[in-house]
Formats: C-alpha cells, structure tokens, sequence
C-alpha cells in the first residue's frame, strides 16, 4: 500500500510502500502522479533503478526528452549524468543556484527525475521552494501589477556564447557542457504563468535565466526582480532533502525552483537525470 508522507508544510512528501523497479499498476500511477501535483516534488527511496527503469518511471509523468547544452549518459540520449567528483573542490556545483530546469526554452520542462547513484558522507542537499505558495503570499496591489507581465529568459550566462560554462576550468572533470551561440536566444514566460493540470497561478521567475522584464532594461528590471527573487526563497515555502544511494526525486518545474547545496568538497556525487517535455507558459 502506497503511503504518502510530506516532508514539510509547503512542499515535499516521501513515497513509501512501491518497488519503481518494477511496472506500476494503473492506480500506483495514478496516485503518484496526483502526488506530484498536491506536493511538488516527491521522493521514492531505496530504490533500484537501471537506466532503463529509471526512463520508463520517468514516462508516468509525461514525455522524456534530450536537453541541450548538456552532454547525455552514453547509451541514452535523455538522461545527463550530473557529477561532483572530489577533484571538482572549489568548482561551481551543477544546480548550484536557484532555477527552474529550461525555463530559457520556448516550451520549458514539465518537470525532471534525478537519481542517486551515489551520495557523499554528509552534504550535497537540494532545496525545493513551492511557487504557488511564494504567489498566493503576494499582496493584492503586486498580483495586480504583476498581471500581464513577462520576463525574458535565457540560457546567455551559463549556456551562451560567453557563459560561464564557456571553459572547461568551470566544469566538472566528469561532465561535459558545450556552451553556444543558441544559448543566447531570448523568450518571453509570464511573470504569473497557470499552471496546466492545476488551475493554480505561480510565480515563473528564477535567477539563473530571468533576465529581465519585456520591453525594460536589465537595470530597471532588477529591483523588483530581486524582491521575486528573494520572496520566492522565504524558508516556510521550502524544503530540504538529504539525498541517500537509490532515492529518485521527481519535481514539477512549473510550480518550484530548487538549488543543489556545494558543501561536500573532497566527496563524489553521482546523480542521473531525466528531464520532462513541458508546453508553453501562459
């Protein structure tokens, strides 16, 4: 039997009593997919997963696809293999910033399946904030003005031409990221975009690829881009996981951020991940 435990009052919730190893029945289905939905991110652990299994769970929640940028696990062109190795000490960590997964597309991800293959000692948690809650927070007067307005997003500081990712120094010695010039492609999401399943309005506004306002200037965007910013992050929207060998998280990129925590210097982690087509934003 299926037991659902939320791990935090806004978001999060641990699923216990189902073997992912194995095919789900229509109900399993069913029930965890309307947990993602009441929780936004899920989280199965003790799990053993092949690639193959991990592919096939990840096609319960929608359509797997190949990102950009990002080289893929050989063999399988939809999973990236995301690596700390202990030699990567003092490197940016991969997710190291709070960001919804390609919010820089025309139609950003529905959402993404990360597994642990394996963990440090201590260390390498991920943050989860719920943006539904971060929006149904606001004041009536910053609903109103936020109503109709949209943010240019772009991969351009990390995946452009002249990102950050541009040198190999930056990167992992076990990952391989090829920036370019199609990284610096501009698009436009609502600030306040529905969310497609559920009806709900949430905040789609994330640091790493929100740019800027339409039709405003990076530096007439940036105060009040900077109160979303640091309103979405507030601690009683969040939850924090610590990740064990064999967990699999799920996460709705539609209605979260999250952020992977760099403290397990000298310690390899070794996550899969698998990421969900999505539509676009309105």
């Amino acid at each position: 039997m299926i037991k659902i435990n939320p791990i935090a009052g806004a978001i999060g919730a641990e699923i216990e009593g189902i073997d992912l190893s194995r095919p789900l029945s229509n109900s399993q289905a069913t029930s965890v997919s309307q947990a993602l939905l009441d929780h936004k991110v899920i989280f199965f652990r003790d799990q053993e997963l092949t690639p193959e299994d991990h592919l096939r769970v990840s096609t319960i929640f929608g359509t797997v696809y190949q990102v950009p940028f990002v080289q893929s696990r050989e063999g399988y062109p939809d999973i990236i293999e995301i690596i700390k190795e202990p030699e990567d000490a003092g490197k940016f960590n991969f997710g190291g910033v709070w960001h919804s997964d390609t919010s820089f597309e025309k139609e950003p991800s529905l959402g993404s399946a990360l597994y642990a293959l394996e963990t440090p000692p201590y260390g390498g948690d991920t943050l989860w904030t719920n943006m539904e809650a971060a929006y149904a927070a606001l004041s009536d007067g910053m609903k109103a003005m936020l109503d109709g307005l949209k943010a240019l997003h772009s991969g351009e500081r990390y995946y452009g031409s002249g990102g950050y990712f541009k040198t190999d120094e930056t990167q992992s010695i076990s990952m391989s990221i090829k920036p370019d010039a199609t990284g610096d492609t501009r698009v436009a999401h609502p600030v306040v975009r529905t969310h497609p399943e559920t009806g709900a309005k949430c905040l789609y506004v994330n640091p790493v690829y929100s740019i800027c306002f339409e039709g405003m200037t990076e530096e007439e965007s940036a105060p009040l881009l900077g109160f979303l910013f640091e309103h979405a992050i507030r601690p009683e929207f969040q939850c924090r996981f610590n990740w064990t060998t064999g967990t699999l998280a799920v996460w709705d990129n539609r209605a979260t951020m999250h952020f992977a925590i760099n403290d397990n210097d000298g310690h390899r982690r070794h996550m899969n991940r698998v990421t969900l087509a999505g539509d676009r934003p309105r």
